[in-house]
Formats: C-alpha cells, structure tokens, sequence
C-alpha cells in the first residue's frame, strides 16, 4: 500500500521518501555509474599530468555538439569553479542489449558535479528524478522543438537528449553548467572493474534474481553484474524502494568509487591509473568542449584533493500535491544551496598567521570568540546569507544565539552592535571582521552583540566559505558500513 505524503511534508535522503513508482515504472533499471565515474574521472585524472597519455584518452571519448541547443538566456559564470553535469543513460543499445528491451533512452538518476575553484572542494547535487518542475522548450537531436511544459525532470532527457537537461537544470539552479557526461550499463561495469572493484556495506543478505544480485550481510567488494545490480535493485531489500533511498545507497557507492579512486596506492601506480582512466574515457560520452585542453585544467586545479574533501547531497524536496507519487523542490531550502554554488568563489590561500590575542578595550580583560553571543540578521536580498555567516562566525568560535532577516534597506552597511556591556565582546567580533567598528545598541540585550549584514557582506578571513549542510548528505571519507 502506497503512503500519501502529508502537504507540506518535507522529503530529505535519510528520512521520509516519496511513494514508490507505479509497477510499470518500477521496470526500469536505474544506475549511477555516470555518478560514480563521472566524480573519479575529475579526482583521479590529476595524476596522470606526468605522462603523455591524453590524446590518447582523449582520442577514446564519444563527443556530442550541444552549443546550439542551450539558447542565450544562460546564467552568468561568476567564479572559476567547474559543473559538470552527470547523467546515466538506460540505453538498450549494443553491449546493452542483455538487460532487456526498452523504446528509447531515459536519464533517471541527474548529478551536478560543482568543483570549487583551486580544487578545495567538491559536491555532487543529486536531482530526484520524480521532480515535477517546468522544463524549457527544448531542441531535439533529430530537428524539431519540444514545448515549454511542467514535468517530470528525467522527461527532459528522453524527450530532447543530454542538451535539454543541460538547459533545464540551468533554469531551475541559475548555476553555469560547463560540460556534461554521461555513461550507460555496460560503461558503469567497465569502470568498477577497472578499479578492481567496489567497497560496499549492507544490513542484510540480499537475493534478487531480477537484478541478478546475491550479497552476504556486511561488508565486501563487488565487481561487474553484481555492483550494477547493487545500484540499480530495486525489491532486494535494500531500503524502502523509493527513489531517495536508492539516491541515498548510489550515493554511498559513489563515495567508496571516489574513495578508491584517490587511494594513495591507485594514484602511485601510473598502470593503474591509466587503466581506469582508459576504462573511463572508453565509456563516457561529453559534451565536444570537454577537450584535452579542459581536461588538462581540470587536473590542474584537482591535485591535491582528497576523499574528505567530497560529498554528496539531494535536492530537498517535499511533496507534490496533485499526485503523491512525484515530489517538488522545497525552494525556501533548495534556494539557498543553489545560490551558495553559483557564488562560490573560494580559492585555496595560504594559511593566515595566528592571531595574537585581542587587544584589550576600556573597562576589563580581552574577551575570546567563546564568550560571544552573537544575533545574526540579514538585511539583503540573498537567501542564505545569514546562515553562511553563522557557519563562518561558528567555525571561529562565536556562539551564534540565532539567525534572522531584517527589512532591505537599499545601500546600508554591515553593521556590528552591542547591548548594554558588551563593547568588550563587540570588540572581538569586529576583531575578525575588519572594517565594521562597533557601534552602541542601547535598546539592544544587556551583554549581545548583533551582527546586521548588509550590501558588503560580512565574510570572516580564513573561514571557509562552505556550501550548506545538507540532511542526509554523505562524505566520501566514512567508512563504508557506517553510511549503509
């Protein structure tokens, strides 16, 4: 019996999920290898920068012309970071053909892969596919348009091909989408097994027959068929057989695929490591801008970066009202992730000296960032704001007593005020926010400090400019049973 979800109901990864599919929908064989490979070709492809292998790699990739199918109303890029947007094709063509016979393609599981600038993080952002969202008129590969309509977001790709989800995602993230690839069944196994296969962890024996897939309980390694069949299952026993949890467990496969890729004795081996990267290149198509010269600063701007540097989140969603077996984004918290993506525009310095201690103010001893009440508001027309600086302000050691907003006033400035006695506390705020002198707040609380954050922002040096939490999100450095 399918559960209705509740309106208003917010789905996150780890917690409720949507309905399953209809039977016929549940059918479909789903994969995120173009997730998993997509990932390990940025994080891994650095080290191949010593030897004279890329035109050879290069040479090996399946490259499609989408310039013309995006149109001119395309977001601005602000920064140096890199999206590339990741898709699994259920293709039954060719080396395919085994696993059934279906009309047509279809991108079920959607992944925009954002690479801060200098390489010092990386997120992949996955789309659930039952998203109703409105998709833009759309060239197709064959001639002929596909009108504007709100839909399914996996409609777009089997309606108009890889371009059309491209310019979707751009209109509904306004995020600069750079490249895009995408790999198909039997590229997903070719790249597992070139890395000598993939750690896994379930709760459970599993013995699905229809996706040809047999576990024991715990922790282990699969390879080919069977870590297809682990990514795609959907009645194996493995969650609750909705589309978030599977995003969740192809996430969790994702981050041992990028785990293994970065494994200091991969990267050392230069056998290895072009025998994935062949793997890859072999079983990818991309966009024709994805060049030898692209990929050569891809790496550049990758070395360095680790597992712990990576993760994965989906979109929030909630539910859709006219159908409860489709969700749609929950924008008062999807808004804010998206915004902080586009303005990313963090490049790795070098490590700022200690501080000394606080210069001691009129009236008693210096005070630390622990004694420090702070009330955050934002006055500013960006979302989220606020709670980024929170997150800076935390990083540093100030207690954050709350976040709100405060009306837009047209020109105004960060400003730092204090309550009654709290000019030495003032004092130490402004310590790491340079050029914002406290001023008095008589009607403020006796001992709080407020933080009112206007047209010139307030970001705290040396803090990382991070990309919101995320519920349910997965890091590629834990250990693989403690994400099952």
């Amino acid at each position: 019996m399918q559960r209705s979800a509740a309106p208003g109901q917010v789905y996150f990864t780890g917690t409720a999920p949507p309905p399953p599919e209809p039977p016929e929908r549940g059918r479909r064989w789903r994969v995120l290898g173009w997730l998993s490979i997509g990932l390990s070709v940025a994080l891994v492809v650095g080290s191949l920068t010593a030897y004279g292998f890329w035109r050879r790699l290069d040479g090996q990739i399946d490259r499609e012309n989408v310039d013309g199918k995006l149109g001119t109303a395309r977001p601005p890029k602000l920064n140096n970071s890199m999206n590339i947007l990741l898709m699994g094709s259920d293709s039954r063509e060719g080396e395919n053909a085994r696993y059934g016979t279906e009309v047509g393609q279809r991108s079920d599981t959607t992944i925009l892969l954002h690479l801060s600038p200098g390489g010092e993080r990386a997120i992949g952002i996955s789309f659930p596919r039952d998203s109703m969202v409105r998709i833009p008129s759309c060239k197709k590969r064959g001639g002929g348009t596909v009108p504007p309509r709100l839909d399914m977001i996996n409609s777009a790709y089997a309606q108009a091909g890889p371009a059309c989800t491209w310019k979707t995602i751009e209109s509904l993230t306004n995020i600069r989408i750079d490249h895009y690839v995408e790999v198909d069944f039997s590229g997903f196994k070719r790249v597992v097994d070139a890395l000598d296969g993939v750690e896994i962890c379930v709760p459970k024996a599993i013995n699905d027959p229809k996706a040809e897939l047999h576990l024991r309980k715990g922790r282990q390694i699969v390879r080919g068929d069977q870590a297809l069949g682990y990514v795609r299952t959907r009645t194996g026993g493995l969650g609750d057989g909705s589309d978030l949890s599977r995003i969740q467990r192809q996430q969790a496969f994702m981050a041992s695929v990028v785990k293994k890729a970065t494994d200091k004795g991969m990267l050392t081996d230069p056998g290895k490591t072009y025998a994935f990267l062949s793997a890859v290149t072999k079983s990818i198509k991309a966009d024709d801008r994805l060049t030898v010269s692209a990929m050569q600063k891809l790496a550049g701007g990758l070395r360095g970066m680790s597992a712990g540097k990576v993760r994965f989140v989906t979109v929030p969603v909630q539910a859709y009202p006219p159908d409860p077996n489709r969700v749609q984004f929950n924008q008062a918290l999807a808004a804010p992730l998206f915004e902080a993506i586009r303005r990313d525009n963090t490049v790795p310095q070098p490590a700022p000296p200690r501080p000394g201690p606080p210069r001691p103010v009129a009236g008693g001893p210096p005070v630390r960032p622990a004694q420090v009440q702070v009330t955050i508001y934002n006055a500013t027309r960006t979302d989220g704001l606020g709670g980024r600086t929170a997150d800076q302000l935390r990083e540093k050691g100030f207690k954050v007593v709350k976040v709100g907003s405060r009306p837009v006033t047209p020109g105004a400035r960060t400003q730092i005020l204090f309550g009654p006695g709290a000019q030495r506390h003032a004092a130490a705020l402004a310590a790491v926010l340079p050029g914002h002198p406290p001023k008095p707040m008589p009607s403020g609380k006796p001992g709080q400090v407020y933080l009112i954050v206007g047209k010139d922002g307030a970001d705290v040096p040396g803090a990382a400019k991070v990309v919101p939490k995320v519920a349910g999100e997965v890091r590629a450095d834990q250990d693989v049973c403690a994400r099952a």
